[in-house]
């Protein structure tokens, strides 16, 4: 349990200094936060993976068969909301229902629990390999199809596939592995700026992702929202990890699947669904929900894998 404690209390507690330097002292405005936010994603977090990967041998990071498991679960995981969705009788809320259960924020949150745990997020790209283009491509398809009137078309497709060439987190990660695998020195200067650069990521992004909770959000449409954020955190984990242990997967590998499946939505899952005519309501409050209770669920899971002693 302490294990646990150590690896979870100090993220979220992060989270709750930005969100009462928001909601009560009025420092962390909403503006501000969401300055921080678009750095923090567009150009901290992905100096940080290029720092951790550039760093690293990439023949000992490197894993074919995570990235694999990691696209199939999250293809599964997809499939199933989207059949789930049809129960819903609002036809309005089921492309957010789905973007919100499966699309887990592992670039932030997941970077600072491994930096928790192990010191540093070592294999957290090979997740972002293998889900991320899916997250995006599905997003798109999703929220364009399920819009009233919606139709997929050229445009749609285009933008797709410029969110995946262009989303920085990808880039980073390109670039690191690329550095890697060509073994290129750093230079002295290099190597301290980008660590300079690369540590204000998680303190800033944690704080701003505090301050962007708002519970009465949660009001909106509460049934889809408590259903979408059970799965987000509770039952893709318990569908997938097992098979993940099944094939022999332990330890880092282990946990950064773990925060695939259960990490909470991104915040983003609010900022697309809204930029592409859909309400947002059960989005913010899935992001909402899940953050808030992810950290009770995320620290019980890694009680249970340290207690089965597999990581």
């Amino acid at each position: 349990m302490i294990f646990s404690l150590n690896a979870t209390v100090p993220v979220f507690s992060m989270m709750v200094l930005g969100y009462l330097l928001h909601n009560k002292t009025r420092l962390l405005d909403s503006r501000f936060a969401d300055c921080l936010n678009t750095f923090v994603f567009q150009v901290a977090l992905p100096v940080q993976l290029f720092q951790n990967l550039a760093t690293s041998d990439f023949h000992t990071i490197w894993n074919g068969g995570v990235v694999v498991f990691c696209f199939v679960t999250s293809l599964l995981s997809i499939l199933l909301l989207l059949g789930l969705s049809f129960l819903l009788r609002e036809t309005g809320l089921r492309a957010e229902f789905i973007q919100a259960g499966y699309r887990g924020s592992q670039a932030l949150l997941g970077t600072a629990l491994m930096q928790n745990i192990y010191g540093s997020s070592g294999p957290l790209a090979l997740v972002l390999i293998g889900a991320v283009p899916l997250y995006n491509v599905a997003a798109v398809l999703l929220l364009t199809l399920m819009v009233p009137g919606g139709r997929l078309d050229r445009k749609a497709l285009g933008k797709a596939a410029k969110g995946i060439v262009t989303n920085p987190i990808i880039l980073g990660i390109a670039v690191g592995l690329l550095w890697s695998l060509l073994k290129i020195p750093q230079p002295v200067i290099l190597q301290r700026s980008v660590s300079s650069l690369a540590a204000t990521a998680t303190p800033l992004g944690l704080l701003a992702l505090g301050a962007s909770i708002e519970p009465r959000k949660v009001l909106g449409c509460w049934k889809p929202t408590v259903v979408s954020s059970v799965f987000k955190l509770l039952v893709f984990g318990a569908l997938f990890l097992p098979v993940a242990i099944h094939l022999g997967y332990r330890g880092e590998v282990l946990v950064v699947i773990l925060i695939m499946l259960a990490s909470p939505a991104t915040v983003s899952c609010f900022n697309m669904a809204r930029s592409m005519g859909h309400e947002g309501t059960l989005s913010a409050g899935t992001v909402v929900l899940t953050t808030v209770c992810s950290a009770f669920t995320f620290t019980l899971w890694l009680y249970i894998l340290r207690t089965l002693a597999l990581i």
